[in-house]
């Protein structure tokens, strides 16, 4: 056993795996220019052709156990394959390789997959370039077809940790899922195919490492922390047992808090305050029933457009939110309406660079300027309404003027549906996402075209105090407890209220111990976090009361610095909790 070594990557699916390592190898097939004749070019694209109807075939076919094994929202991911195999430029570009150059067709395949695949590594959009191996799967495949080789089957005889420079959509789906502890890939992203099969499949994944499969070997013993997004490459045994301890520790807390799954939190002196979850993939809706949350706050809807070649379709989209609705029934959805730009990137629209900033057209101003792209999202919305309790909400509105254009866009949609005799729900609510200072300012104004407020926190305390939380320079600057953004949230909260509206939050800040104890003293009506953190934060909210968290928000209302307000809500917390804080608190 070599020296133990931690390998580092991108935390893709959560919990702790043991085992062996499992290195799929990478498949390279160079083939050779072979000159033909004039005559033969013709029998040379019939073989093409042939290839790919017998490789269209075998994707559908892929699609059909995937949409069986694992449901269709996973099955889609085959989508973007069939569009390369229909892609005309492509095909046309080998068609006339063969043609001008007199070589055999497969070495033109080749040369025009390279082709693609250096223009697709050169694109800045980081989802857009993971399609390259989506598009390298395809070509694989498409030659192998024409060579006529059979794809020898990997048989994994004991339980294993895959290592993979990358899994591709066909190499997962004939993959044993009972025989697979963990996933390991050198490229990819949380939207890449394998986080999400990872995430789906309730096992652990770490993805991006750009090292894995060359400093791992079959055999090796392993340890993936998918929280932390580390793999330990043969572990000593004091790492092991650590490991090992923390493991049983997580399953433990996950038992001991299954309990509170139908509790409702409520304060020691009545006031209730709903817990819902943020959710980013249909997946974890299971995640979201078993920790016994009363809804989703905060459903992000940008999976859908990011993880593709083209853009989803109105019965794509309705499909799935339709089926959330049906899942959660009759709890609340609220579906937040397309959110990108800044740190979240559009694949299939050709859009202006500034979509990458913080501060430029994205978000609602991105929605308002494609108005096409948002109506077909707001008509499947709509529609999906009526199988359940769904609600929409707009993000970055930053004055009245965007929240009544986004609304004649809905109207527009509800005429259009109508016109098409598509049945939908008429009273959809609508919300206001406030994560602009000029929204929390105005959201007095805001609330009287609202049917409730949703906080932002991540983004409103960045915009508020000038801090980019991404940068480590200035990340010690981002303090959600500065008077300024407990003051914009305040005055969020009274403006709500004044006009009858409940107001929500789905930021960071509102899965925090102290800062949940502060926001129940400020009024807020709802918190909405991660699953995972919902148990603690139940038993939190039953264990304070409503009049001393209100004491507390009023005596650091008038603290000066956001450690003057941290501090004494810890003091004040521990005196509440006593022995309960460490477990609670922390």
């Amino acid at each position: 056993m070599g020296k133990e070594k931690i390998i580092k990557g991108i935390p893709a699916a959560p919990g702790i795996c043991i085992g062996k390592a499992y290195v799929k190898g990478k498949e390279t097939l160079q083939i050779k220019p072979r000159r033909i004749s004039k005559e033969e070019v013709s029998k040379e694209i019939l073989r093409l052709e042939e290839a790919l109807s017998l490789t269209r075939e075998e994707i559908l076919e892929l699609k059909k156990k995937i949409a069986q094994e694992m449901g269709e929202d996973h099955a889609q991911i085959f989508d973007a394959h069939l569009l390369f195999l229909e892609d005309r430029a492509f095909i046309e570009d080998i068609i006339n390789k063969v043609k001008k150059e007199k070589v055999n067709v497969e070495y033109a395949l080749q040369e025009s997959v390279k082709k693609y695949i250096n223009i697709f590594s050169k694109i800045e959009d980081e989802y857009l370039r993971e399609r390259t191996y989506d598009f390298q799967d395809v070509g694989k495949r498409i030659l192998k077809n024409m060579l006529k080789q059979k794809k020898a089957k990997e048989e994994l005889f004991e339980k294993s940790i895959i290592i993979a420079h990358d899994l591709s959509p066909s190499e997962t789906a004939s993959l044993k899922k009972d025989k697979i502890l963990g996933f390991v890939t050198d490229i990819g992203g949380r939207t890449s195919h394998t986080a999400i099969i990872a995430r789906s499949l309730g096992i652990p994944a770490v993805v991006g490492t750009q090292i894995a499969t060359q400093e791992i070997k079959t055999g090796d013993e392993l340890i993936i922390d998918g929280s932390k997004g580390e793999v330990i490459v043969n572990p000593t045994q004091k790492t092991l047992e650590e490991y090992k301890k923390e493991r049983e520790r997580r399953k433990r807390l996950i038992k001991k808090y299954s309990f509170t799954k139908k509790l409702i939190p409520t304060t020691l002196d009545g006031k209730e305050i709903k817990i819902l979850a943020n959710i980013e993939f249909p997946e974890e809706i299971s995640q979201v029933l078993d920790v016994g949350a009363q809804g989703i706050g905060l459903y992000r809807t940008e999976y859908f457009y990011m993880n593709r070649v083209s853009l989803p379709s109105e019965e794509e989209q309705y499909r799935a939110y339709k089926e959330v609705a049906r899942r959660l029934q009759p709890l609340p959805v609220t579906i937040r309406t397309l959110d990108l730009g800044g740190d979240k990137f559009l694949s299939p629209i050709r859009v202006p660079t500034e979509i990458q900033s913080f501060l430029g057209q994205r978000a609602i101003r991105f929605c308002l300027a494609h108005p096409e792209v948002f109506k077909t999202q707001l008509r499947a919305i709509l529609r999906a309404a009526l199988e359940g309790n769904l609600k929409v909400m707009y993000p970055m509105i930053s004055g009245v003027e965007e929240l009544i254009e986004a609304n004649k866009i809905l109207e527009e949609a509800k005429k259009e549906l109508k016109k098409q005799n598509k049945r939908f729900k008429e009273d959809l609510k609508v919300g206001v996402m406030i994560e602009v200072p000029s929204a929390a300012l105005i959201s007095d104004i805001l609330a009287k075209y609202a049917d409730f407020f949703s906080i932002g926190t991540n983004d409103l305390i960045q915009y508020s105090l000038a801090v980019d939380r991404a940068d480590e320079k200035v990340a010690y600057l981002y303090e959600p407890a500065h008077p300024a953004v407990l003051r914009l949230i305040k005055n969020v909260i009274d403006a709500a209220h004044s006009m009858n509206i409940e107001v929500s939050m789905c930021g960071e800040m509102a899965s925090e111990p102290i800062f949940i104890f502060l926001l129940i003293g400020m009024g807020l009506d709802e918190l909405s976090m991660p699953p995972s953190l919902i148990p603690k934060a139940k038993l939190l909210i039953r264990s304070i009361s409503y009049k001393e968290a209100h004491e507390v928000f009023k005596k650091v209302s008038g603290f000066s610095s956001p450690k003057e307000v941290e501090d004494y809500c810890v003091k004040e917390l521990r005196k509440i909790l006593k022995e309960k804080y460490e477990e609670l608190a922390i």
